[in-house]
């Protein structure tokens, strides 16, 4: 029962259920993983309430079948669920490729109807050679994740996040308020989606780190990237193997030369799919049944945060000898971690309670918390704006 208790506390009940319904508690025990978690950091923050945060700042409620932030959809296969995300601007086209039809402005109704006539492994196959962010839903189990090793302070270190939107920068922020240095590194093709999402949010996790634009196109800004790693005690980055070769980055290498690189996928470094918050959690079975079986999303984008949580606990750690290491962390793979209970969850009743909703336990009424903000500290760098500074601090030629 402490699992649920942990649930109601979180704000991420509260995201979960369908709109104008009763909220709904997710399975498995993500928020107690949450509070240990955050038990082994540095730094008191409250890990449940990390799991439901951004959707303080956004305003963002439960949705059912259609995601907390509106850009994922739980829609029936052939034989069975599937979650499908058009987040990014160029998803409408690749959705269109998958179904192989032209996708009109709202694409939701000719991906609802393809699926309906195609399996889920169908559109596991067609998304991952596309590089859409979908898979069907309960399906996906993965390995542990890792374990981590000897604490170490991390006051000082140097932080080169190379990540974007929620999971990574989430280690970063909880890694910078231990003391870390954090610059983020962006490039100027490609800088985080997250600037264009809540502004509050996006200050929240990067007030006080520095921001340096790098142009991997040319052959300066490579070399001024692999120097800022070289750098670096810790990397933090959200890419594919091959992403990060064209860019010139090498993590073996860094890691033999004694770095802590933190690696944070959707399904691992081996598997070539993409994944985001919602649709992967989905994937993993992290969603609330109702009796009929319809799946509904569980909280906010949640696979997001519970890695972040357990990157930066991962971060906070290296081996006795001081030696580099890789961690190799799975959206997937944390998610899947949360649900591998070996019993199922007992009944719990949610009820109308002092003007909200409680979970009924049978002895105790236990209040549903609302999503809850911490208040940003200090400001959010403009994208690029240390560049000179910090590569001129650390001995780097400007690109």
């Amino acid at each position: 029962m402490s699992g649920q208790v942990e649930w109601a506390a979180s704000g991420v009940v509260a995201l979960t259920g369908r709109p104008g319904g009763p909220p709904q508690v997710p399975p498995g025990h993500g928020a107690l993983t949450a509070r240990e978690l955050a038990a082994t950091l540095p730094v008191p923050v409250d890990g449940p309430r990390l799991l439901a945060e951004r959707a303080a700042f956004t305003g963002h409620r439960r949705g059912g079948t259609v995601s907390a932030g509106g850009s994922c959809r739980l829609l029936r296969t052939a034989d069975g669920w599937a979650a499908v995300s058009c987040a990014r601007p160029d998803d409408p086209a690749l959705l269109g490729a998958m179904i192989e039809a032209e996708i009109p402005a709202d694409p939701w109704p000719a991906v609802a109807a393809w699926l309906r006539g195609h399996t889920g492994e169908e559109l596991a196959e067609r998304a991952e050679l596309l590089g859409v962010a979908a898979g069907p839903v309960g399906r996906t189990r993965r390995p542990p994740v890792p374990a981590p090793l000897s604490p170490r302070p991390v006051e000082g270190l140097l932080v080169a996040d190379f990540s974007a939107l929620w999971a990574g920068p989430l280690c970063a922020h909880l890694l910078g308020l231990a003391g870390a240095r954090v610059v983020k590194v962006e490039t100027p093709s490609r800088p985080d989606g997250a600037r264009r999402g809540d502004p509050g949010f996006y200050r929240l996790l990067h007030a006080g780190h520095r921001s340096v634009v790098l142009d991997p196109a040319t052959a300066r800004g490579r070399d001024a990237m692999a120097a800022l790693v070289d750098a670096a005690d810790i990397v933090i980055e959200a890419s594919r193997p091959r992403a990060l070769a064209r860019f010139g980055l090498d993590a073996a290498a860094a890691v033999a030369a004694g770095t802590t690189w933190v690696s944070i996928t959707a399904y691992g470094r081996a598997a070539d799919r993409v994944g985001f918050g919602d649709d992967v959690a989905a994937a993993c079975g992290l969603v609330r049944r109702e009796p009929d079986g319809t799946p509904l999303f569980c909280g906010d984008a949640i696979a997001d945060p519970l890695t972040g949580l357990t990157a930066a606990a991962l971060a906070g750690t290296a081996p006795p000898d001081g030696g580099g290491v890789l961690w190799d962390v799975a959206m997937s793979d944390v998610v899947a971690a949360t649900l591998d209970s070996g019993a199922p969850d007992p009944p719990v009743t949610v009820v109308r309670h002092a003007g909200g909703w409680a979970l009924d336990t049978g002895g105790e009424l236990v209040p549903v918390a609302e999503p809850a903000r911490r208040e940003p500290t200090g400001t959010a760098p403009e994208s690029g704006r240390d560049t000179a500074g910090v590569l001129r601090e650390l001995g780097i030629p400007l690109p």
